[in-house]
C-alpha cells in the first residue's frame, strides 16, 4: 500500500479526488439548504394564504360554524384573545406547534368591556387593528398534525384579526411539509447515490490523464536504468514532442549526459596523455642510470638532471590540474598584478613591463604567478625578439595582457591551445613545446578566479593574450 501511494500518479488521482468530494459536498450542502429553505418558505407561503381566507370570513362577521375549516384537509385553529380554541377543523384530532393544544373548540369567555379587548389585544400582539383589519404581522412556525387519522409534519402561520363582536381572534392554518421532505429526501439519496460514481468516475480520468502525461517520465527512467547499467554515455533519453516540462526535463537530462559523457571521456584522454608524457622522461633517465649503472663514464648528468627537473614539473602541473578539477576555492588574499607581473618578468630577456602602478584582485597569489609565467613562457618560446607585458584597469576589471611579435595563433587553433596536451606544431619537440599543459592551466585558474583568458591578435603581428579578472 505504501508503495502504491508513493507514486506521483496515485497521489496525484487521490489528490484530485478529494478536491472534487470536498467540491461536491460543500455544492451537495448549499444545493440541500437552498431547496429546503426555498420549500419552507412556500408552505409558509400555503399557510398564510389559508389563514388569510379563514381570516376574512371572521373579519366580515361569518359565524363560527360556517367558516371554511375543512378545505384541503389542512389543519386550521381559531384562537381567542384568552387562548381559548373557539373553532377548528372538523377531523383534527391532534396538533402541536400552535398557541394551543386543544382540538375541540369551546364558547369563549363574554368580553367584560370593549376597551379592556383592546388594551389585551394590542399588549398580546403589539400591533393594533380596528374591528373588521386583518393583521400583517404574520408568525411561522413548525409543528404536527393528525387529521383524520394521517398525521404529517406542518408549516403553521398565525394571522391576527380584529371582529366587531368577538374581540381579537388568531387564525392558525397549516401547509404540509410532506413535499418539502420528499424534496430534500430524493435529492439527498440521489447525491447519496451520484456522487459516488461521479468520485469514481474523476479517479479513473486522473489515473488514465496521469498516466499518459508520467508515461514520458517513465521512458526517461528506463532509459537512465539502462544507460547506468550499460555505462553507455553516448545513449540519449527519448525527447517527447510536448514541448512542456516533461520535454524540458529530457532536453536537460541529455545536456547532462553529454556534459557528462565530455568529461569523462576528456578524463580518459588526461589520462592516457599523462601516462604517455610521464612514460617519456622516466623512460629515459631510466636508460641513463642503467647506463650509468654498466659504465659510469658514460653517465649523462646533465641530461639526468633534465629529465627529473621536467618530470618534477610535469607531476606539478598534473597536480594542479587535479587540484583545480576538484573544484579547490582560490585564497581570498589581496594580491598586486602589477607587482606580480614585473616579478614574473624580472629576469626574462626581451620582456618589458608597462601600464599602472597597482592593479589589485582577489585570490591566490601562487595561482595567478603561475598563469603569469605560463604566459611569459609560451610567448617567449613563439616571439621573435620581444615580448610587451600591459597591466591596466578597465572599468570594473583588472587586465593583464601579455602580447609578443612571433606568427600568432590561427583564429580557428584559438580555443583549441587551451585544451590539455594540445601542441599545434606536430613536428616540434617535446623539450622545446613542453607538455602541453601551460595554457589549460593558466585557463582554469584564471576560470576560478571569476576570470576569463582569451587570445587576440597582438599589434606587432603576434598573440596577445588577456587575462581579465574582478577588480578587488
Amino acid at each position: 500500500m505504501s508503495r502504491l501511494f508513493g507514486s506521483v500518479r496515485a497521489r496525484a488521482t487521490l489528490a484530485a479526488t478529494l478536491v472534487v468530494a470536498v467540491a461536491l459536498v460543500a455544492a451537495g450542502t448549499a444545493v440541500l439548504l437552498s431547496l429546503r429553505s426555498n420549500l419552507l418558505g412556500e408552505a409558509g407561503t400555503q399557510a398564510e394564504r389559508s389563514a388569510r381566507e379563514v381570516a376574512t370570513e371572521l373579519a366580515v362577521g361569518t359565524p363560527y360554524a360556517d367558516l371554511s375549516l375543512d378545505v384541503d384537509d389542512r389543519p386550521v385553529q381559531v384562537v381567542d384573545d384568552d387562548g381559548v380554541l373557539v373553532a377548528a377543523s372538523e377531523d383534527l384530532e391532534r396538533i402541536s406547534g400552535t398557541g394551543t393544544g386543544a382540538v375541540k373548540p369551546r364558547p369563549a369567555a363574554s368580553p367584560s368591556t370593549e376597551d379592556d379587548d383592546d388594551a389585551d389585544a394590542d399588549d398580546d400582539s403589539g400591533e393594533s387593528l380596528d374591528p373588521g383589519e386583518i393583521g400583517d404581522r404574520i408568525t411561522v412556525s413548525d409543528g404536527s398534525a393528525t387529521v383524520g387519522g394521517d398525521t404529517e409534519d406542518y408549516r403553521f402561520a398565525a394571522v391576527p384579526v380584529e371582529t366587531d363582536d368577538r374581540g381579537r381572534l388568531t387564525v392558525y392554518a397549516g401547509a404540509p411539509l410532506s413535499a418539502e421532505h420528499g424534496a430534500v429526501n430524493t435529492a439527498l439519496t440521489v447525491m447519496l447515490i451520484g456522487f459516488p460514481l461521479l468520485l469514481a468516475v474523476v479517479a479513473w480520468v486522473t489515473w488514465l490523464v496521469t498516466r499518459r502525461a508520467l508515461r514520458p517520465v517513465e521512458g526517461i527512467r528506463r532509459e537512465m536504468a539502462a544507460i547506468t547499467a550499460s555505462e553507455d554515455l553516448a545513449r540519449r533519453v527519448p525527447v517527447p514532442g510536448t514541448h512542456d516540462e516533461v520535454a524540458r526535463l529530457a532536453s536537460t537530462t541529455n545536456e547532462t549526459l553529454a556534459a557528462l559523457e565530455s568529461s569523462v571521456e576528456r578524463q580518459r584522454r588526461f589520462v592516457a596523455d599523462a601516462s604517455h608524457e610521464l612514460r617519456s622522461p622516466i623512460a629515459s633517465l631510466r636508460t641513463q642510470l642503467e647506463v650509468a649503472a654498466a659504465h659510469p663514464e658514460l653517465l649523462d648528468l646533465d641530461g639526468a638532471v633534465e629529465d627529473t627537473v621536467r618530470l618534477q614539473r610535469l607531476a606539478a602541473d598534473l597536480l594542479l590540474l587535479a587540484r583545480l578539477d576538484a573544484g579547490e576555492r582560490p585564497a581570498d588574499g589581496r594580491v598586486d598584478l602589477a607587482a606580480l607581473a614585473r616579478e614574473a618578468a624580472e629576469g626574462r630577456s626581451g620582456v618589458r613591463v608597462r601600464g599602472e602602478a597597482a592593479v589589485e584582485v582577489t585570490g591566490s597569489r601562487g595561482q595567478l604567478a603561475r598563469v603569469l609565467a605560463n604566459l611569459l613562457d609560451n610567448a617567449q618560446r613563439h616571439a621573435r625578439s620581444a615580448v610587451e607585458v600591459s597591466v591596466r584597469r578597465d572599468g570594473t576589471a583588472a587586465v593583464v595582457a601579455v602580447a609578443d611579435d612571433g606568427e600568432g595563433v590561427p583564429a580557428a587553433d584559438r580555443e583549441r591551445i587551451f585544451e590539455r596536451f594540445v601542441r599545434l606544431d606536430a613536428a616540434r619537440s617535446r623539450d622545446d613545446g613542453g607538455a602541453g599543459l601551460g595554457l589549460a592551466i593558466a585557463r582554469d585558474v584564471a576560470v576560478r578566479h571569476g576570470g576569463t583568458l582569451t587570445v587576440h591578435d597582438a599589434p606587432a603581428g603576434g598573440a596577445r593574450f588577456e587575462l581579465r579578472l574582478p577588480s578587488a
